[in-house]
């Protein structure tokens, strides 16, 4: 658990720092396909990285104004419901594989700062000093990133 926002967002930036090489591969490299990250390619991996940091984001914002997060309540009620949270990762890569590589790429590089600059604004009382909503941010980020580490390794591995 965490005390302060800054410690929180230091180790945030660091843990999403590896997943910046993805943004260094080619057009083609990020399309293929890899075994050992369960089939998904890197732009699977970046979609799916992403969609999570925009609900992350979307809390935020509500958050930086209110003391409840009703996207944050509507996900975990989804997600508690058994084949919900499959569907929804499944939908959000389906969105990726159709958006032009480019603006998957701009996506990449600009939600997470976004999610930095507003997490800055939101009242620590409504996120660090709150397990629930701390703890919502961890999983959505840096726990994420760690979960998703063997895919990451597995993509960067293939296109060597």
């Amino acid at each position: 658990m965490y005390l302060d926002a800054l410690s929180f967002l230091e180790d945030e930036r660091d843990a999403f720092r590896a997943y910046e090489a993805l943004d260094g591969l080619s057009d083609e490299q990020l399309d293929v396909p890899v075994e050992g990250a369960g089939g998904w390619s890197g732009r699977d991996l970046m979609g799916h990285i992403i969609l999570w940091q925009e609900a992350a984001l979307a809390t935020a914002k509500e958050l930086a104004i209110e003391e409840r997060s009703p996207t944050m309540e509507r996900l975990e009620a989804e997600w508690a419901t058994p084949g919900v949270g499959d569907q929804v990762n499944a939908d959000g890569i389906a969105r990726f594989r159709a958006m032009p590589m480019s603006e998957v790429r701009e996506r990449f590089r600009a939600v997470a700062g976004e999610l930095r600059g507003y997490l800055t604004v939101v009242p620590e009382a409504r996120w660090i000093k709150d397990a629930s909503h701390q703890e919502y941010f961890f999983g959505e980020t840096t726990e994420h990133y760690e979960e998703h580490a063997k895919e990451l390794a597995a993509i960067l591995e293939a296109v060597r």
